[in-house]
């Protein structure tokens, strides 16, 4: 997970994503564990399906911190998906599928909580 994390820092566009101030009190406020349920329940409903009417669009840029890690760490949409963590489109995503992405996110998370 960490190589992911590293390649995805040297990108441009994925490192220009943080979370806000009002990202971290609403995390401080929520606890770490309501904010991995988010997580799931978001990649459940917007990543997760076979068939995404609005995939490249589902992820809002901001309003939740973990739309934003999803921006950061590529698991905004099913082509980033493909394209940085090599999970096909076209099915839906296994169990352990959405557990790897629900846990780069809140690695993510995490690691943007404690470094700025």
């Amino acid at each position: 997970m960490e190589d992911i994390l590293v390649r995805l820092s040297k990108s441009k566009f994925r490192s220009k994503f943080h979370l806000t101030e009002k990202d971290k009190l609403y995390i401080d406020e929520k606890g770490m564990d309501t904010i991995e349920r988010h997580a799931h329940d978001f990649i459940e409903s917007r990543l997760a399906p076979k068939d995404l009417l609005n995939d490249g669009h589902q992820t809002p840029w901001k309003g939740h911190p973990v739309f934003v890690a999803q921006h950061a760490t590529a698991t905004c949409c099913r082509n980033c998906l493909y394209k940085w963590h090599h999970i096909p489109k076209g099915r839906c995503l296994t169990e352990s599928e959405q557990e790897y992405v629900v846990r780069l996110i809140m690695k993510w998370i995490s690691n943007e909580k404690r470094n700025n």
